[in-house]
């Protein structure tokens, strides 16, 4: 299966790589040991503990595989940054209708978080606004209707 290349920060990457790091040693070894007390308990059938050990070894195979995926297929997103159009890292005052200013910074869905102003440029707002300019006006669908905002500053 063919994958879109995303966008991770640094931060984000090293936050992977040692969240990946703990999954493989530390949470295997520990789902292990429960395996192995769960088993000698005997009958496996109507085993409470195996089963729950069992499910917890599959949310974490399949946590690193997630992981294992992001790393591989996402570019660390560059310092280094141009300034006159929207990309990816820029960081961009709008006005909306309203006249009221908020600030995004257009991020790879890893990062996202919005309740830190950081958006995916695969989002509608994110998408509207990679490549603007200074003075561009975007428009974009949300479930309440169509907004309206007018880039202010790239940063």
């Amino acid at each position: 299966m063919e994958y879109e290349k995303d966008y991770i920060t640094k931060e984000k990457k090293a936050a992977l790589e040692e969240e990946l790091e703990f999954l493989r040693s530390t949470k295997r070894r520990e789902i292990l040991t429960q395996l192995e007390y769960a088993k000698a308990l005997g009958d496996l059938s109507e085993n409470a503990e195996y089963h729950e050990a069992r499910e917890l070894q599959g949310k974490n195979e399949d946590r690193i595989k997630i992981i294992d995926h992001v790393l591989r297929n996402s570019i660390v997103m560059s310092d280094n940054r141009v300034t006159d159009i929207v990309v990816m890292g820029s960081t961009v005052t709008v006005i909306a209708d309203d006249g009221k200013e908020k600030t995004f910074q257009i991020v790879g869905k890893e990062d996202a978080d919005i309740l830190e102003g950081r958006i995916s440029h695969h989002s509608p707002l994110g998408t509207a606004l990679f490549g603007g300019r200074v003075g561009d006006n975007v428009e974009f669908s949300t479930p309440r209707g169509t907004t309206l905002y007018k880039i202010k500053e790239i940063m």
